[in-house]
């Protein structure tokens, strides 16, 4: 990596932050799950009154261990049809930006987890970070990822950026088919998100690299058995940066299948956070949301209700704020959610008896769960 490509790429994150990386989910009984980073381990916890309380931590790594856990790279949750709990996260290897995807599995409600495997086939020592997981109709469970091997073996001069990567596994999480690419070209260092179908399909939404550096965002639908479709650009922003945003997407399924999508645009004329449909044609006009200095958005999805949450900075703190649509997305109300003084993560939506939460945790209010009004 270049000197020029290095100062673009590094994200320097406070200590504290670190620890903030977190992210949640209703089971079909209500009760929640939460996973977060607790000294150097994953852990999970529990909730059964809507995050009013926790549950001591049941750790998941048995030994601390170097872990990425911080704004996009946050560690991921995500519930099986049988009650299956399905963890990840990244863990960083000895050279700079270089990491592998860790997994771990509940199959007891929680009491214990497997210990960790790696969930892709290649082990060199080159970028695999920036993990989701994903679990379709029939229970398998997808994971997604951003993977360097493709850089490494080309010209570094001539390959933009990084490519995405994806794995299923069929048997409850104890192993995974793979490694299947998706699309070379991706943002490096942004989140990815992922939401499954009624036909067991998964579609991914990412930041990609159009040429000859325009850092929109594409969709493509994966399917099970490792064949992913085309690629389709779904946002129309034309940023164009020669660096890493640390800025990535969100996405929900309404009951009508729809896809919505939230998203962060540095360009000159598009600037800030945007909500809109999301398809492989330009479709619906983009909205902007939240002032000037909103970001990192998440979305939720309840039939025909669509809520988003976002971080905006005022006067010293942190307000999150929300919108709520009962209409698919046609017209929003707004709401103020809650606020924090100094470091916090990213917010997430939840969705639980067709109501909406906010999760987010900040060192002045761990695990908070907000009910939107």
């Amino acid at each position: 990596m270049s000197a020029a490509a290095d100062a673009a790429h590094r994200h320097v994150m406070a200590p504290d932050q670190a620890e903030l990386g977190a992210q949640a989910a209703f089971d079909a009984s209500g009760v929640l799950w939460a996973v977060h980073r607790v000294s150097g381990h994953i852990a999970v916890s529990r909730s059964a009154d809507e995050g009013q309380s926790w549950s001591n931590a049941v750790l998941v790594t048995r030994t601390p261990e170097a872990i990425d856990a911080g704004g996009d790279a946050r560690p991921k949750i995500a519930l099986g049809p049988k009650g299956e709990i399905y963890v990840s996260w990244t863990r960083p290897l000895a050279e700079p930006y270089t990491g592998e995807i860790r997994f771990s599995r509940s199959l007891d409600a929680g009491r214990t987890f497997s210990p960790p495997i790696v969930v892709h086939h290649d082990r060199q020592v080159i970028t695999h970070r920036f993990d989701t997981i994903a679990v379709n109709q029939d229970g398998e469970v997808f994971a997604a990822w951003i993977d360097k091997r493709d850089l490494v073996a080309s010209t570094p001069s001539a390959y933009r950026g990084a490519a995405l990567y994806y794995a299923v596994s069929s048997d409850q999480g104890a192993s995974f088919r793979g490694d299947f690419k998706v699309a070379d070209h991706c943002c490096e260092c942004c989140r990815l998100a992922l939401v499954s179908h009624r036909d067991g399909t998964v579609t991914a939404f990412w930041r990609h690299i159009f040429d000859p550096n325009i850092r929109d965002h594409a969709i493509a639908n994966l399917r099970p058995d490792g064949h992913a479709e085309a690629v389709q650009r779904a946002t129309f922003e034309d940023w164009r940066i020669d660096a890493c945003p640390h800025h990535g997407p969100a996405m929900a399924i309404d009951g009508d299948g729809a896809l919505h999508g939230v998203w962060f645009s540095g360009a000159a004329r598009n600037h800030g956070v945007f909500y809109g449909r999301l398809s492989a044609s330009r479709g619906d006009a983009a909205q902007r949301i939240g002032a000037d200095s909103a970001g990192h958005a998440a979305i939720g999805a309840t039939g025909r209700r669509i809520a988003i949450a976002w971080k905006e900075y005022r006067d010293g703190r942190t307000a999150l704020r929300g919108l709520i649509s009962e209409d698919a997305g046609h017209t929003w109300r707004p709401s103020e959610l809650s606020s924090a003084a100094g470091l916090s993560d990213h917010p997430s939506l939840l969705t639980h008896n067709g109501r909406f939460f906010a999760f987010w945790n900040s060192g002045e209010h761990p695990l908070a769960v907000i009910p939107f009004p």
